[in-house]
């Protein structure tokens, strides 16, 4: 019986001094303490442990318990006696056994679980592994920065819930595992408080480290991809109580605000280069989060310094909305664009001066806004760039707002895009043209420098004019406005200086190209009717492929509807052209009348 060989084991054992304890010792306890627990004697087991003429037995030895009281434990049901007395006999080896084995032990479980059983494995060695870690008097430090990593790496390959059906159901435990986590880390974010309230000189920044590199890896997971905004029907979301407490965490350990605004000057934290790259890389996505977490979320917002301008705050987050929106998944680039937003939202139109552009960052991000805006698949993060954007754009003085554009349309290589920020050339030449104040940035030489921009054509006459339509409508548009709005006597603009230049490079290839396409189109339609029956007879399709995929195909009556489109294209564009021209045509009629 497996009772009987224990007690004949321990009763060996009792006899002996610790020091004599033997490899064979310890194999045959552990074995006839496996064969216990798997017989269903649990309650005997336990009042071995519990038994005072066991304690050196059982701090030496009962360590190897560990890895069958956990498969064990998992084996019962909630309500049965046997995992009941299990779960004592693991607190009473937290007590007992040598801390140091133990604390390998428990490590060692947490390790070689997977799957399912991530989270409740971590759920159920935390209290007996905070207990051994308190107990430890050498590389404590060492020993709960170990801990704390190795349970994040363990949870990180699990999903993180995003939707409200999915954190109210929890179904891997993680929401509840990582506020068991934070729980299972206070006792030692207090002891660094402590020792910090003692001595305004805190020396001993080991243990303070590792909790800091702890609340780095919980902002990058499972944060940073969680669902933070408050859902209706949860009284409290766990991520949100989860973000709270790392942010607490960090504010009690004043390391808040350095986060959030890091010195610029000082040493960096590694003499290698090459580590510092690292480090700053493996740190940005948690940063971001942070960033996020206070300017969004309003987490922390009691400990916020009320005295940065929101254009500095804005140039301090920049650098964390660029992380952001340089990924793909959803609830990523949502945070970006939503911290976008937020120190946007906070500066009056105008207010930011033309030097910020001067930085890399801020010609990078409007960049990434036109990569979501053009190719992300979900309509309403491209609906929110193109707003941000806008947003953006309005905040700059008229100098910055010129710059931007420049930079827009030489970098976008989209046509929609470019035809959108013509359009708020417009805009702004038309308030340069009503307003009294001077404006120099869109009236004058400046202007005429960027007409040369918009009143082009890519390849000439030889254009994609079905391609390039959004582009070339805006800028007729703009030029239509331009030789009505401003007379050929004031010329505010510029426009009627450089007409030549304008006819040259942009009027006539645009009519030698429009010509060009409409007689290649209308050739192509014609095909297209004369082949009709001989289609209806042999059912011929046309395939298209976008992206390697093959697309539905197309049938002649498809391809005749499309090809009428492009005519219907082609005839807008000529439209707005032969209005340009009768305007030239009309004021050049009226000069030579003068003459």
């Amino acid at each position: 019986m497996a009772v009987d060989e224990l007690q004949a084991i321990i009763q060996r054992c009792q006899i002996l001094e610790e020091a004599d304890f033997k490899g064979e010792d310890f194999n045959l306890f552990q074995v006839a303490g496996q064969k216990c627990l798997e017989d269903g004697y649990a309650a005997q087991l336990l009042e071995v442990i519990q038994n005072e003429k066991n304690k050196v037995i059982i701090k030496n030895m009962g360590w190897n318990l560990i890895s069958p009281l956990v498969r064990c434990i998992f084996m019962y049901n909630q309500e049965d006696d046997k995992r009941e007395h299990c779960l004592r006999i693991l607190d009473q080896l937290a007590q007992l056994c040598n801390p140091k084995e133990l604390f390998l032990g428990l490590l060692e479980q947490i390790e070689q679980t997977s799957g399912e059983q991530v989270c409740q494995t971590v759920m159920l060695l935390l209290q007996p592994l905070q207990t051994v870690l308190l107990k430890l008097q050498n590389k404590k430090a060492y020993s709960v920065g170990l801990s704390l990593a190795m349970i994040m790496n363990q949870l990180t390959p699990l999903p993180v819930p995003y939707t409200k059906q999915q954190i109210q159901e929890d179904k891997l435990g993680l929401c509840q595992c990582c506020n068991a986590v934070v729980d299972f880390a206070k006792p030692f974010v207090n002891e660094v408080v402590k020792n910090m309230e003692k001595s305004s000189e805190y020396n001993d920044m080991e243990l303070k480290e590792e909790l800091i590199k702890f609340c780095m890896k919980s902002l990058k997971y499972p944060l940073l991809t969680a669902q933070l905004e408050q859902l209706e029907g949860i009284e409290e979301h766990p991520f949100r109580h989860f973000a709270a407490e790392i942010i607490d965490i960090l504010w009690n350990m004043r390391e808040l605000i350095p986060l959030v605004f890091p010195h610029k000057g000082g040493s960096p934290p590694w003499d290698n280069q090459e580590f510092a790259d690292i480090e700053r890389k493996n740190s940005a996505d948690s940063l971001a989060c942070l960033s996020y977490l206070m300017f969004v979320q309003h987490f922390g917002v009691e400990c916020f310094p009320v005295v940065f301008s929101p254009s500095y705050l804005l140039l301090c987050n920049m650098t964390h909305i660029e992380v952001l929106l340089k990924r793909t998944e959803e609830s990523v680039l949502s945070k970006g664009l939503d911290l976008f937003e937020s120190c946007l939202l906070r500066m009056e139109d105008n207010s930011l001066l033309h030097h910020y552009l001067e930085f890399r960052v801020f010609i990078n991000v409007p960049q990434d806004l036109v990569k979501i805006m053009t190719l992300c698949p979900m309509e309403h993060m491209r609906k929110k760039s193109l707003n941000i954007l806008q947003l953006f754009i309005d905040k700059f003085d008229t100098e910055g707002k010129y710059t931007l554009f420049r930079c827009l349309l030489k970098t976008s290589n989209h046509a929609g895009v470019e035809g959108y920020i013509i359009k708020n050339i417009k805009d702004q030449i038309h308030l340069a043209l009503t307003k009294e104040c001077d404006n120099v940035w869109f009236t004058g030489h400046h202007l005429i420098s960027l007409l040369d921009l918009v009143l082009s054509l890519p390849e000439g006459a030889e254009t994609d004019l079905l391609q390039n339509s959004d582009r070339i409508m805006a800028s007729l548009n703009l030029l239509r406005y331009l030789l009505i709005k401003d007379c050929e006597s004031d010329n505010q603009t510029g426009v009627w200086t450089t007409l030549g230049k304008i006819k040259q490079n942009f009027l006539k290839p645009l009519r030698v190209g429009l010509n060009m396409s409409k007689a290649h189109y209308e050739a192509e339609i014609k095909n297209k009717k004369e082949n009709r029956k001989e289609a209806h007879s042999s059912n011929p399709v046309c395939s298209v492929t976008v992206s390697g995929e093959k697309m539905p195909a197309m049938t002649t009556g498809m391809q005749l509807q499309v090809l009428h489109s492009a005519l219907f294209t082609f005839d807008l564009i000529e439209s707005v052209l032969a209005r340009v021209e009768e305007l030239i045509e009309g004021k050049t009629k009226a000069v030579m009348d003068e003459n």
